[in-house]
């Protein structure tokens, strides 16, 4: 046998050995964070300049310090109410309505702003609002949406509010999906208990 022929023997041999019964190594499956839930609980949340009340939970904080490109919002009864559980957002803009054109003008902006988070999802849900003074409409975005849901609250006459939901981080909806269910449990507690100033 010459000298090739050893090398391909042994070629084989080696070959042959390394394919034993021994379990192939394959990637571990992608995991996410655990999720650590805080216990659900509800305080009354009253704001001077804001003519209404609602309820929020016990863990999030209420932000005014915010600032729109270096000047002062709106209206004074612009403000976030923080969730750093899950380093989230419930953006809050108030609007005095003084005309139906206000009116029009303050949803068409809404639905501006929807349309083009929709652009971004897989589809989006309306749900129409109808309780005595409050009327509104939440809007729930599916899919890779940078909000999962804005809601718009009215007494058709003197107010209007806008509501909308954002995280701080990049948007993953399979991730985010548990928070977003628990949130929305907050955002219907808040519209559930929410009331206009007489």
């Amino acid at each position: 046998m010459n000298f090739t022929g050893i090398i391909i023997v042994f070629s084989l041999v080696f070959a042959l050995s390394s394919c034993g019964d021994t379990a192939v190594d394959s990637p571990k499956p992608r995991i996410f964070p655990k999720i650590t839930y805080p216990e659900k609980g509800y305080e009354p949340f009253e704001m001077e300049g804001c003519p209404f009340s609602f309820d929020i939970p016990t863990y999030s904080i209420i932000d005014r310090e915010k600032r729109f490109f270096g000047e002062d919002p709106l209206h004074p009864c612009w403000f976030d109410i923080v969730i750093p559980a899950f380093d989230a957002r419930i953006y809050m803009s108030y609007y005095p309505v003084s005309s139906r054109a206000d009116l029009d003008e303050f949803i068409t902006d809404s639905y501006t702003i929807a349309n083009q988070i929709n652009q971004r999802s897989d589809y989006m849900d309306e749900y129409v609002i109808s309780k005595g003074r409050l009327g509104g409409i939440i809007l729930e975005f599916e899919g890779h949406a940078a909000s999962p849901t804005h809601f718009i609250l009215t007494d058709t006459t003197n107010h209007f509010l806008r509501g909308a939901l954002y995280f701080n981080t990049v948007v993953r909806p399979d991730s985010l999906a548990p928070v977003i269910e628990f949130l929305k449990e907050d955002i219907s507690k808040l519209i559930d208990s929410f009331e206009w100033e007489e």
